[in-house]
């Protein structure tokens, strides 16, 4: 009789989803003193992000945008759910299968985990006590739900709904309670307070002043200064690292004099310099919205370097970020004093934004981010392109990572009035400077259009012009020349490896 005792698939699926949510809740409790990212859920999202296909990241990226992560999130979610439906269903005879899938899933876990950089071995205490959790859920509920068997071999009863109700509700609030108590114990070292405690960040030496004409807002573009709230955002972090000043520090090593390392206190009590920068991503498709400009306030990061005595030979500046993403930047662009590469501590008159790299970051003119402006930044190495690959180098994406001359349409919008239209946008060139743009409608020929002013070579400019339209549809392209006399090219390429080119254009109707 024993052998035909059997869960109906409602009882094994419950089971199973049930052993699923203890799972996560433990596990995420453990991570809370263990290293937040260990959450097993968290782990493995972040694998995914990390070892994902490029042309995946760059859907998402262009698709998704800032929704990319949450989409992320709910994606795993629906998989782990569809998998514990597949294990309830292998194992209403016998726990067993369910056992063995449990485990697999809990080795991904802790292989997660493993893998991460930013975290100890300690933290595989979190997708462990998971996995223990889970099998342990597992497999009593299992026993729980299976029909009694009496002395005279008759097959009893399973649990009446009452007996289910309870336990089930007890078992996800057990699991909801870990969860949260997790969640309170990681994001305790609220870094909003210490940002705030902060207080104002003054500058010894200011940015020039910003002329009137500096943008051409009025005209449809963007203002000259990105809000910060509005600034973009691309990382691979899937929970915005909480870093507290009073825990931050800056460690400057390698091809080395001396070994450095900076506190927060030690950084901004040094006379702070102001510098205007435009940032772009290199996963910017042509007309693309990944770029904007802010008020960056912080330390010239050659002086550091310079404290630290960087050694000949010394080819790359390997950026280490509190989440365990790297970054390397060409040693001579980080030295230049032309270039003006910065240790950023503010933003746009106040304190960085969390999401933008509190307490510091990197910031470094005329080049792509991806090689040039690492947030929650912890650590520099100073060492060569063979002895240390950063994240996306070993991803196909190119070394050097400069900016290229770029233009955009940002206005007229899809319908318009024939007659007099206004065209205008933004086109850049950082640290070379932008020296003209030209627009052409409906394969005219080129016209030049108005620039604003010049605050620096390393900041975006805006352009207006007015055209004549005939009723019907019209198509505008825009091309940018920089200061060294190179023209934009039509020549249409891709993100990978190290930009896209091509002209923007944009078809309008008038009626």
């Amino acid at each position: 009789m024993d052998d035909e005792r059997k869960l109906t698939y409602p009882q094994a699926a419950l089971t199973s989803l049930l052993a699923l949510v203890a799972a996560l809740g433990v596990g995420h409790l453990v991570a809370g003193f263990v290293g937040y990212t260990a959450s097993p859920f968290v782990a493995v999202a972040n694998f995914v992000i990390d070892h994902s296909p490029h042309a995946v990241v760059a859907w998402a990226e262009q698709t998704l945008q800032t929704w990319d992560k949450v989409v992320l999130k709910l994606g795993l979610a629906v998989v782990l759910v569809l998998f514990a439906l597949l294990t309830g269903w292998l194992s209403q005879r016998k726990p067993l299968p369910g056992q063995v899938l449990i485990g697999l899933l809990g080795a991904a876990g802790v292989a997660a985990v493993y893998v991460r950089t930013d975290l100890g071995q300690i933290a595989l205490l979190a997708p462990v006590a998971a996995v223990v959790a889970g099998l342990v859920v597992f497999t009593r509920l299992h026993l729980f739900f299976l029909p009694r068997v009496f002395f005279d071999d008759r097959e009893g009863d399973g649990p009446d709904r009452r007996k289910v109700l309870i336990t089930g509700v007890s078992v996800a609030a057990g699991a909801g309670v870990a969860a949260l108590t997790g969640q309170f114990v990681g994001t305790r070292k609220n870094a909003e307070d210490s940002r705030a405690a902060v207080g104002r960040l003054v500058a010894a030496r200011t940015a020039p002043p910003i002329p009137p004409d500096a943008d051409f807002a009025k005209f449809g573009t963007p203002p000259f200064f990105t809000p910060s709230r509005d600034f973009y955002r691309i990382d691979t972090a899937l929970v915005v690292p909480q870093v507290r000043t009073e825990d931050w520090s800056l460690r400057i090593h390698g091809m080395v004099d001396r070994e450095v390392t900076y506190s927060y206190d030690d950084l901004r009590s040094r006379p702070l310099i102001e510098r205007d920068v435009t940032l772009c991503c290199v996963s910017n498709e042509v007309g693309g919205p990944y770029i904007s400009n802010a008020r960056w306030l912080g330390i010239d990061l050659r002086d550091l370097l310079i404290e630290a005595g960087v050694k000949p030979g010394a080819e790359q500046m390997f950026a280490t970020s509190v989440d365990g993403w790297t970054c390397g930047t060409p040693v001579e662009a980080a030295l230049d004093p032309a270039r003006g590469a910065m240790l950023a501590l503010g933003m746009n008159g106040e304190p960085l934004p969390i999401e933008h790299g509190f307490p510091a970051r990197i910031v470094i003119p005329g080049l792509y981010g991806y090689v040039s402006a690492t947030k929650w930044v912890t650590e520099l190495e100073i060492t060569t392109w063979q002895e240390r690959e950063a994240y996306w180098l070993n991803r196909g994406w190119g070394r050097e990572g400069p900016v290229k001359t770029q233009s955009r349409i940002d206005a007229p919008g899809s319908a318009v009035n024939a007659g007099k239209v206004v065209v205008s946008g933004i086109a850049w060139a950082q640290h070379t400077g932008v020296a003209k743009v030209e627009i052409r409608v409906d394969q005219g020929p080129w016209q030049a259009a108005v620039l604003s002013a010049e605050t620096s070579k390393d900041t975006w400019r805006m352009w207006w012009t007015e055209v004549d339209v005939a009723p019907g549809q019209h198509q505008v392209a825009v091309r940018a020349t920089d200061q060294s006399g190179y023209t934009q090219t039509e020549e249409r390429v891709g993100t990978v490896p190290d930009g896209a080119t091509g002209l923007h254009t944009v078809s309008f109707g008038a009626r």
